[in-house]
Order: structure tokens, then C-alpha cells, then sequence
């Protein structure tokens, strides 16, 4: 009898994966907010965000987009370890 998981176990995601969607919808739809930097617990990086949009009537929100699209396509995996991990604040 073997003690490996069955290929049909699910595996667990990571700590920290459950933030990826919301942060990842929030930077499509609100990244001019700085609201996705937030939910990550990045303060300043959202401030900035918000301040610099605000400033630049929301062209920066495009980083916000990008930003977004960038979380959702990471693996869960890839995502804790960049962000929650090393706390990457930028791209």
C-alpha cells in the first residue's frame, strides 16, 4: 500500500493565493485607486498610486490594468512568492 496523495487530491494553494483575484480584478477595474496595492498591503505603493492618478486625471490607472493582468496570470504559486513573499511592490 502506498502513502503518496492520489493523482485526484486536490492540492492546497499556497497562503496568501486567496488575495490573487480580488487583487487582480481590482487592478483591472479600480487600479487608478491603488485599491489591488492595498488589499496586498502596500500603504505607500497605493497612495502613490492614488495621488499620481489623481494628479494625472487617472492615465496612471493604466498600471493599475497592466498590474492586474500581470496577477492573474501568475500561478498561485508564483504569486505568494512575489508579492506576498518578497513583497514586490511594483510590477
Amino acid at each position: 500500500m502506498s502513502t503518496e496523495p492520489s493523482a485526484s487530491t486536490p492540492s492546497t494553494p499556497p497562503a496568501g493565493a486567496e488575495k490573487k483575484m480580488l487583487a487582480g480584478l481590482l487592478g483591472i477595474l479600480l487600479g487608478w485607486t491603488g485599491a489591488h496595492k492595498f488589499v496586498l498591503g502596500y500603504q505607500k505603493e497605493g497612495v502613490i498610486q492614488l495621488v499620481v492618478s489623481l494628479v494625472t486625471c487617472g492615465l496612471f490607472g493604466i498600471v493599475g490594468l497592466i498590474e492586474g493582468i500581470i496577477y492573474l496570470t501568475k500561478s498561485d504559486q508564483e504569486f505568494v512568492n512575489t508579492y506576498i513573499t518578497n513583497k514586490k511592490g511594483w510590477f
